[in-house]
């Protein structure tokens, strides 16, 4: 599990403090994962059910927790394996129209320069390079596979 700094339990202890909308040191189950992402991660709603123990509803909506019972929890999200080869393929799925496991080129090209973890051009331009074929679409599950490799380097 990660370990954070004492600066960052103090950062994550005011974040956690703005949820807190009665003033009891606590906030609900069902704010756990906005704050998580308000501190950078990433979890999914499975997943921070799973970590909350699989509340009900109910539960989500009334149960409460104090920040030395959400810290481990935060530990845990960051601990996690942050995405997968087939989590980037579901999410480019999205740009493929034809559903013929290939995105325009230049639709990839805007993605990458622009969401999430920007690329600059030169790096775009080193991980696009060959991966064009003549009428300038891409085969993404190739491509995805292709960046997961760049970035372990």
């Amino acid at each position: 599990a990660a370990d954070f700094s004492a600066d960052q339990i103090e950062d994550f202890k005011e974040a956690f403090g703005l949820f807190d909308r009665i003033g009891d040191s606590q906030v609900a189950f069902n704010q756990v994962a906005d704050i998580m992402r308000a501190l950078g991660q990433n979890p999914t709603n499975k997943a921070v059910t799973e970590i909350l123990g699989n509340p009900t509803a109910d539960d989500m909506a009334n149960k409460r927790l104090n920040f030395e019972a959400f810290l481990p929890m935060l530990k845990k999200v960051d601990s996690m394996p942050k995405g997968t080869v087939d989590d980037y393929v579901e999410g480019l799925r999205v740009f493929d129209k034809e559903g013929n496991g290939t995105v325009m080129g230049a639709e990839l090209r805007i993605v990458l320069s622009t969401l999430g973890e920007k690329m600059s051009e030169p790096e775009i331009d080193a991980l696009m390079q060959g991966q064009e074929d003549e009428n300038g679409s891409v085969h993404y599950e190739v491509q995805i596979m292709i960046m997961s490799a760049y970035q372990t380097q």
